[in-house]
């Protein structure tokens, strides 16, 4: 930790997030992301940490944007009426 973070660490009290805080925190990043779980054994900074969960977030989004496509053509080829459209309706509104 740098002196310039410790000294502001002090000053600010309670409010400020302990490097444990952040080493934990990192930690928990990395096993829910599944890149970097796989490299479990391996030390693995918390830049790459934070990298890979950018980079693991933008592709759920990617995927989320693509289902959300495929289902409305779904909808569109089924019959408004349908239990399939009503389904169909409900997780695009989720």
């Amino acid at each position: 930790m740098s002196s310039r973070r410790s000294s502001r660490s002090r000053q600010s009290g309670s409010s400020r997030i302990s490097d444990d805080q952040i080493s934990d925190l990192v930690t928990k990043l990395q096993q829910l992301i599944p890149e970097l779980r796989r490299r479990r054994s391996d030390k693995v900074s918390a830049s790459k940490v934070l990298q890979e969960t950018c980079n693991y977030i933008r592709n759920l989004h990617r995927e989320v944007d693509d289902l959300s496509d495929r289902l409305s053509e779904l909808l569109a080829s089924t019959d408004n009426n349908s239990a399939e459209a009503a389904i169909i309706r409900s997780l695009l509104d989720y």
